[in-house]
């Protein structure tokens, strides 16, 4: 009973608020640790009530949740900050990280923030001098911040010979004068600062801005491509020093002038992504102490001032700056920021208009790689009377330190190590591995099993497959009518072949064998099995290229809100079987889930965004972008494009693949390479692989459409492929070994080979391409069995089956394949193709929920599925193992990804990585998979 002078607290028991709590918990402190390299969403819990109330009432909510991460003696259990503005100048960056510093939970590996620091500091002198309207220069940048981290974070230095030399460096010469004096300064100048101040700048330049040029071309680092810098000269504050020439101008412009916000929100923007980039998590599951010690995730809590007030526009600012730079991290895993206040309308605009959430669907979703930003209203009743406390979090604590646990370590590994060389050191002796061979053949794609191109019935195949499907939903609804439990799925296909080279670029034939194959196998164990959920299949063409995705998604949650039977499971509407839904519908032809996407365009990324409206349960094919993460309900089944792009990289630097003129092959050093940008996967992959790639890279934008949204400034903008094939062959003329990296489509490619092979300039020697699973579809149908100068390498998602680490289970699907497919196996185009296997395990996963969600009285509703699908599927499918982790949507654990070289005698692999089979994991693969 609350008095008079006591105002209620606690987090305000509205609806789902339990949910909310729980979730919240854990996404701080997640029982499996792998759950914290998983991408939060930002939460804004906007508050309900008049002035009077509204401060009360955020600092309620913010205290509420700030109780969990303190435990006794009010210490710290997870590294948090609650940071606040005074007035719209400040740059709320600052204050965050300031937060995280203090008060670190005993023991626990702390986040030392080592890029951002350098670049706070030098934005601060900047603003500082802003009125002298000259940068300051290198040089006096690099002093300063360096004169900030000795002085004041000496918790952050890095290297015993600098904490050396600072300790040296404590006045400015040696008290000694005449000639021996000046000779003393020098060298005293030389040893205690103009040394250790170059060896900083050198580190700090190598880890933001470009890595050293060495033995390799220089790697351009994330400051680098963010200002778009090129020269490999440019130093960090070199840089810094630009930054300074094009924001002093503007930031002597009066506050409340256009120029001057733009300027403070690009600052904003770039110290909030150097935030991002020191809260990436260490890898996830390794051995190292420190690493092991980030059991909790950090937290940044944000009381949001109303609209005018002071500091409002500080925090507003830096939410936007949070929100795009975190895409441009991909999808590191950062910190969980909760916004607790009421948002502009210019804030969610700038955020994308999120959608209103419920508690229990922000409170599921907290801990997911799922919506960008979550908007949840809360009601004015429940702040009225008291609320839940939330009790304190518990990550894993330490009694010893781990530096003490790493010397430990360090100590006895060495022990190990100087008994192994006493016992035998022949066991220490590397393996040298032959360089001059080229991996998995020398043999160009030319002269391979397919003689001639592969004879393509494509209407007649496509024909045939839905008429599988259509028998198979027959039988379905005869299960029905004998009083089972039937559903069904539907799955979002682009439109079919009206011609044979639509089979060339489009993988919808293999992709709707594989569904109709475990719609095959399904309704034959549901005969003798009562567990099991027979599935009809709706298939819905959606345009070329998935054109109309989003329309076809909207009329499908019309359907489902408006027209759709036995939404409450089929439990007395008809019985099991169904005959009296709603609108007269049969129950059978309730939706509970959806397959698709095949490939990751914006419209299917938005597309699945409306699918979440109807919560139905969203099981992904061949769509890779990281950018299809949107939603809660969407569960990919291959890995994503960052993966994907962190192992071809590797392995393009790391294996000889590109032809010496002289035989044999070499890694390669510089990567040309081809996007599209105004399409999501090309532009995804395509950014993601010059992330990782070890080397220089050469940007080139295609597009026989002439759509160059996206591209990046002063990048060549290409139409022909006449002309791409002749840009290509100028970048090839170096003497560095370089491969051909293709992320845009396979039309796109086959194009770009037939011009190079015209042209003919640059096909004396064999060309190296590297390319995604997209070429699959082409590839395979001996499209190429004349370039005898292309030596070609893409990905796929499973093995080929005479490879010898093809499980079981892969065998078996491809006798499946053969017996399934019309005609003599040897002559279709898409026995060794991944498509179909990767439908077959998706359809896989929906069915397992599917029969994981049957309750006692028959039903099955999508509801039930989702938590089916959140609490963890497992199985050994047709593509590796599968193995989808509790309460996330990413895609299954370590899943297969394989890179194949298309050679005379077909695709042969030149590198597996993840789980092909169970008991197999990439740690064990090498480096270029270890990567995973």
């Amino acid at each position: 009973m609350t008095g008079p002078d006591r105002l209620p607290s606690g987090f305000p028991d509205d609806e789902g608020a339990d949910d909310f709590v729980r979730e919240f918990r854990q996404a701080v402190s997640p029982a499996d640790r792998e759950l914290l390299a998983h991408t939060p969403p930002l939460v804004i819990l906007e508050v309900a009530g008049g002035d009077a109330e509204y401060d009360s009432r955020v600092r309620r909510l913010v205290g509420a949740l700030e109780q969990a991460l303190r435990g006794r003696q009010d210490a710290k259990l997870v590294p948090y900050a609650i940071p606040t503005a005074d007035d719209g100048s400040e740059l709320l960056s600052g204050a965050a990280a300031r937060g995280l510093a203090l008060g670190m939970p005993k023991h626990m590996t702390p986040d030392r923030l080592p890029g951002f620091w350098p670049l706070w500091d030098s934005v601060a002198y900047i603003r500082e001098h802003a009125d002298e309207r000259r940068a300051p220069g290198a040089d006096v940048l690099r002093d300063h911040a360096h004169a900030q981290l000795r002085a004041h974070r000496h918790q952050r230095r890095e290297g015993r010979l600098q904490v050396f030399l600072w300790a040296l460096g404590g006045s400015e010469s040696p008290p000694v004068g005449g000639i021996r004096g000046w000779l003393l300064g020098s060298l005293w100048q030389g040893i205690t600062r103009t040394f250790p101040r170059w060896c900083w700048e050198r580190r700090k330049t190598r880890k933001l801005v470009r890595a050293p040029r060495l033995f390799r071309p220089a790697r351009q680092r994330w400051l680098g491509g963010m200002l778009g810098m090129s020269g490999d000269a440019e130093t960090l504050f070199a840089v810094m020093d630009e930054v300074a020439d094009r924001q002093m101008a503007r930031l002597v412009l009066p506050p409340d002038h256009a120029r001057h916000q733009e300027s403070l929100a690009a600052l904003e923007a770039l110290l909030t992504r150097a935030l991002l980039e020191d809260l990436k998590s260490p890898a996830v599951g390794r051995v190292r102490p420190l690493q092991r010690r980030r059991t909790a995730r950090p937290v940044l809590l944000l009381p949001l001032p109303k609209e005018g007030r002071p500091g409002a526009e500080a925090v507003e600012r830096f939410l936007c700056s949070f929100h795009q730079e975190r895409r441009n991290t991909a999808q590191a895993a950062g910190p969980l920021v909760i916004a607790v206040g009421v948002p502009s309308r210019t804030l969610l605009a700038n955020l994308g208009s999120p959608a209103v959430s419920s508690l229990t669907s922000a409170g599921r979703m907290l801990h997911q790689s799922g919506s960008d930003v979550i908007l949840v209203r809360l009601r004015e009743e429940p702040f009225t009377r008291e609320g839940l406390i939330i009790r304190p979090t518990s990550p894993t604590s330490y009694r010893v330190g781990g530096r003490t646990v790493t010397a430990g370590v360090a100590g006895g590994t060495a022990l190990a190590l100087g008994l192994a060389g006493v016992g035998g050191t022949a066991l220490l002796t590397p393996v040298k591995r032959e360089s001059s061979s080229c991996v998995a053949g020398d043999m160009p794609v030319a002269g391979s099993r397919y003689t001639v191109p592969v004879p393509l019935h494509p209407k007649q195949w496509y024909d045939e497959t839905l008429a599988e499907i259509r028998a198979q939903n027959r039988q379905a609804e005869r299960f029905a009518e004998q009083g089972k439990t039937v559903r069904t799925v539907v799955a979002f296909t682009s439109n079919g072949p009206t011609s044979e080279t639509d089979t060339l670029f489009d993988g919808t034939i293999p992709e709707l064998r594989g569904i109709a194959m475990w719609q095959l196998k399904l309704n034959k164990d549901a005969i003798s099995d009562d567990s099991r959920v027979p599935l009809r299949v709706e298939v819905l063409t959606t345009g070329k290229g998935f054109a109309h995705a989003e329309q076809k998604a909207r009329e499908l949650v019309d359907q489902v809100e408006h027209g759709q039977a036995g939404e409450d499971g089929g439990g007395d509407k008809g019985g099991k079987g169904g005959k009296g839904g709603k609108g007269g519908a049969k129950d059978y032809e309730q939706v509970v889930g959806v397959l698709g996407f095949a490939q990751s365009k914006e419209t299917t990324r938005r597309a699945l965004k409306i699918l979440e409206q109807a919560e139905l349960p969203v099981i992904g094919t061949t769509a890779t972008a990281d950018e299809m993460l949107v939603s809660a309900n969407y569960w990919p089944l291959t890995p994503l494009n960052s993966t994907e792009a962190r192992i071809e990289a590797d392995f393009a630097t790391g294996f000889p693949i590109v032809a010496r003129a002289s035989g044999g092959c070499e890694p390669a050093r510089k990567a040309v390479v081809i996007q599209s940008s105004a399409d999501l996967y090309s532009k995804s992959l395509a950014d993601k692989f010059r992330g990782d790639f070890h080397g220089s890279t050469q940007l080139v934008n295609f597009s026989q459409e002439g759509d160059f949204t996206g591209s990046p400034a002063g990048t060549p903008k290409v139409r022909s492929a006449h002309d791409l094939a002749e840009t290509v062959c100028d970048a090839l003329r170096g003497a560095e070994p370089t491969v051909v990296y293709w992320s845009a489509r396979a039309r796109d490619f086959v194009a770009f080979v037939n011009a190079l092979d015209t042209q003919g300039t640059c096909i004396h020697r064999d060309i190296t391409m590297l390319g995604g699973n997209e070429l699959t579809n082409v590839v395979l149908t001996g499209e190429f069995t004349d370039k005898d100068w292309l030596r070609l390498y893409y990905s796929a998602h499973r093995l080929p089956a005479d490879a010898g680490a093809a499980d079981e289970r892969t065998k078996q699907f491809v006798s499946r394949y053969d017996a399934f497919v019309s005609g003599p196996a040897k002559d279709d185009p898409w026995r060794d193709d991944g498509h179909s296997a990767v439908s077959y395990d998706a359809f896989h996963v929906l069915s397992r929920a599917a029969d994981m969600a049957l309750s006692g009285q028959g039903g099955v509703d999508p509801n039930a599925m989702l938590t089916a699908l959140r609490s963890g599927i497992t199985f050994d499918g047709t593509t590796g193992y599968i193995s989808y982790g509790q309460g996330s949507n990413m895609p299954p654990r370590d899943k297969t990804l394989v890179l194949l070289r298309q050679s005379e005698q077909g695709p042969r692999v030149a590198l597996a990585c993840g789980a092909y089979r169970q008991g197999r994991t990439s740690r064990t693969e090498g480096a270029a998979c270890a990567a995973q």
